[in-house]
Formats: C-alpha cells, structure tokens, sequence
C-alpha cells in the first residue's frame, strides 16, 4: 500500500532516473556500474530526505549535490582504497550513455581528472548550468568552481596534447 509520499517520489524516479543515471556516467567518467551504484545511493538518499527535496528552492541542484555527494562518499569507501594496481586489465563491457554519446578518447581524458574537476567540467560544460548552479551542485564557492573549471581544462589540454581529434574517438 503505497501513500502519497511514495507516490511521488515514484514518478521522481520513473522520469528522472535515465538523466541521473547518464549525469552519473558523465561524473564517473564512463563507468557504467559506478554510475548504477552512485544512482542507486543518491535515490536513496533522496527518499529518506524526500520532504527536504520537495521543500528545497532549487530541486534539481538539491538532486546533483546529493549525486555529487554520493560520489565523494563512494571514493572514501576503506575497500577503494585498498584496490590493487595490475599489469593487464581484466575484460569489460563498454560503457553506456543513455541518451548520448562520448568518445574513448574523452572519456579517458576525463578519468585523468579528480572527481571534483570532473564534476566542474561536467555540469558547466555537458549541461550547460551556469557558475552559480555549479557552485550550488557541488557545494561550494563560485570562485572554486572556476578555478576547478579552468585546471580541468589545463589538464585535459595536457592528457589530450598536441592531438586534439584524440578526444572525438
């Protein structure tokens, strides 16, 4: 038996989910099951809190800021940090974008970045929000957002090199 609450937040995800899940993509720089697992979290996070949601000014920087959260918290996790480097990578599926597309080269780039910059990069640039959305996404000044913004690119610049058709493939 659901009640109002359930509800809504029903229709939430039923029409939110799939752009959650592609920012998610974007910020985890192509991982697919990192980004599943960061949606997953946030919606939970997002239903404990879901009256705040509903009563926050901005709704949509309220839902990047917890995905952006869940992604700080998913990097300090003790088994994260415990992974262990190898030589060769084990087989695995490419990742997908619902709804949009992002070359090899991109993505790697992006990978290059701290999570942080690439979040920066992200909502300015993927979705177009403005400094002051992408300060309020990732919970901090306007001023960090462009100094994070303005080094993401230098570094981009240096991953990508001399080769910039590198990122289109």
């Amino acid at each position: 038996m659901k009640n109002e609450r359930d509800e809504q937040f029903h229709r939430f995800v039923v029409t939110r989910r799939a752009g959650l899940v592609r920012t998610a993509t974007l910020l985890t720089a192509g991982d697919a099951h990192l980004a599943e697992d960061l949606v997953q979290s946030t919606l939970t996070k997002l239903y404990v809190a879901w009256p705040a949601v509903q009563r926050a000014d901005n709704p949509d920087g309220y839902v990047r800021r917890t995905l952006v959260n869940a992604l700080t918290d998913e990097r300090r996790r003790w088994w994260r940090r415990r992974e262990r480097t190898v030589a060769e990578l084990p087989e695995r599926a490419a990742a997908e974008i619902p709804g949009g597309e992002i070359s090899e080269g991109l993505r790697a780039a992006l990978k290059e970045l701290p999570p942080r910059m690439r979040a920066a990069l992200v909502f300015r640039y993927f979705y177009d929000l403005d400094v002051a959305d992408t300060a309020d996404a990732l919970g901090c000044s306007e001023g960090t957002v462009k100094s994070q913004t303005a080094r993401a690119l230098d570094r981009l610049r240096a991953v990508i090199g001399d080769n910039p058709s590198l990122a289109l493939r």
